[in-house]
């Protein structure tokens, strides 16, 4: 445990130190579960961004995007249940006076009875090596079976208890099974109840005349609302889908684990409009899409894993979960649903507007089926960020530190280094970053040793070092160095260009 604590630490400071996240506010004390991107920050979370946008909206010809706005008519958040049902069940302890999701402690604990068996099978793995079938283990061994039997009827128990919105049940549940304060240790709880997580704020001159509206608490319903618009402007047919990137409001009283839970977030959604009947294939579809491209990055499959919803959501007939295997365990990162047609329903009943589709294929009229990928940008900024930084021992027994950011997402792709700061050899630098500044975002670097230089740039997640020598002079070549195998290679400065695009190109990485 130790370790994983250590390890997000380590995370957490590296942020801050290199210029990717700060604390909000931060010379005020800051702002509990409020962040700032800082200069690095903003350019990986932009690439994340414009990673999935090109994947999702270029790569698909039935799908466009759309940027609504953050305040909607407040019935918006009627019809889709928000008013009324966007709550968390919270519990206090009495002794720590600490505050926590009731759901978020038995789905901790039931995750612990999974690290129990995950142990087995890896104790079991070790005690045969190659001969090992983990396929054959997992379904006949005793404790695995009893440890994971255990872990769903925990979280079977659970879902029933708040789809009957029986918070009683809930605290009995949390008492059964001997779950404390992980602060304090304390077992000591109150009741279980039930809080809105929306946003309020006021529209208006005065106070008296001042509509009461909310900050969004996620930005489907604004692709819902615009379904006909684009529609009927885009002369779409169905299949087609809606994708959009924007910020999303949540009171989360229980904000933690740095960028992953957070009260102001960025999300990434796609809402895919197809004919009634036909939700089911399209979500496999987009099952394996998704996966595929969180692959495509080449974090590690391993760190993936899917979570089907064992009872999903009022308005879904199929849920699922992509979770990466984040510092403090696998979470959530990314959710598949297939909606059915109960959202753009809800706002013909609210708006009294049909949000209907003529079929010419059928020669009828439909509310069409949704299909929703919806995924955390700060979530996958946290992912790839946590999994990238690293440490190594190198051949010297020296070590490094070194954050290999997938070239595609890095900030900064190439730093320019001149090998001392005259002789002509700083003009040369400049003119390379003159060129290459079109195409990508390249820094120049001439403060300390070139080596030290390289370590800097190795733990900034820079996957490219230019260094301009003297014999750049005479033959205009350079040494090109990757940031993952310290390999240094010389090559003429007109070659640079080509050589960088390649590995930071989209088809590369995409297809």
């Amino acid at each position: 445990m130790a370790n994983i604590e250590d390890q997000f630490k380590k995370v957490v400071s590296h942020a801050k130190e290199y210029g990717y996240i700060f604390g909000s506010s931060e010379i005020y004390d800051g702002l509990s579960a409020v962040y700032d991107y800082g200069q690095q920050g903003v350019e990986l979370k932009n690439n994340i961004r414009e990673y999935w946008w090109r994947s999702m909206v270029y790569m698909h010809q039935n799908i466009v995007g759309i940027d609504a706005a953050i305040l909607m008519h407040p019935t918006t958040w009627k019809a889709s249940g928000h008013v009324d049902a966007f709550n968390d069940p919270l519990i206090d302890n009495k002794d720590s006076k600490k505050r926590y999701r009731a759901d978020v402690l038995i789905e901790d604990h039931a995750e612990k009875l999974e690290n129990k068996a995950r142990k087995e099978i890896d104790k079991a793995r070790k005690r045969f090596g190659d001969a090992f079938d983990e396929d054959q283990f997992v379904s006949t061994n005793p404790r695995v079976l009893k440890y994971r039997e255990q872990k769903q009827e925990i979280l079977d128990r659970m879902a029933r208890l708040l789809e009957n919105e029986d918070l009683a049940g809930v605290k009995a549940l949390i008492e059964e099974l001997g779950i404390a304060d992980p602060l304090s240790g304390s077992k000591n709880w109150t009741e279980v109840r039930q809080f809105n997580l929306m946003f309020g704020t006021k529209l208006g001159a005065s106070a008296e005349s001042a509509t009461d509206l909310y900050l969004r608490p996620e930005t489907a319903q604004g692709i819902f609302v615009n379904f006909l618009n684009v529609q009927k402007t885009g002369r779409m047919k169905i299949p087609f889908g809606i994708a959009q990137t924007g910020k999303a409001f949540r009171n989360e009283i229980v904000a933690r684990q740095f960028i992953f839970r957070m009260r102001e977030f960025e999300q990434m959604e796609m809402q895919f409009f197809c004919r009634p009947g036909e939700e089911m294939k399209w979500y496999e579809y987009w099952k394996e899409t998704r996966l595929k491209w969180h692959h495509s990055l080449g974090l590690g499959e391993e760190n993936y894993r899917w979570h089907d919803h064992e009872k999903p959501a009022h308005y879904a007939n199929a849920a699922t979960d992509i979770e990466f295997n984040f510092p403090f365990g696998f979470k959530e990162l990314e959710g598949i649903h297939s909606r059915t047609d109960f959202d753009l329903k809800a706002h013909e009943e609210f708006s009294g507007k049909k949000l209907q589709f003529f079929d010419p294929e059928l020669n009828e009229s439909y509310v069409p089926y949704v299909v929703e990928t919806s995924i955390g940008l700060d979530r996958m900024f946290l992912a790839v960020l946590s999994k990238s930084l690293q440490e190594e021992t190198l051949e010297d027994g020296s070590t490094r530190t070194v954050l290999r950011l997938p070239a595609i997402l890095a900030p900064v792709k190439a730093a320019v280094l001149p090998l001392v700061k005259k002789d002509g050899l700083p003009e040369i630098a400049h003119e390379i970053i003159d060129e290459l500044k079109w195409d990508m975002n390249v820094i120049y670097d001439e403060k300390d040793a070139v080596g030290r230089r390289y370590r800097r740039q190795d733990a900034a997640g820079t996957p490219f070092c230019i260094t301009v020598d003297h014999q750049t002079k005479e033959d205009r070549t350079v040494t090109l160095r990757n940031r993952d195998t310290m390999e240094q290679t010389r090559i003429p400065i007109s070659e640079i260009a080509m050589k960088l695009k390649n590995s930071i190109s989209y088809k590369e990485w995409l297809s």
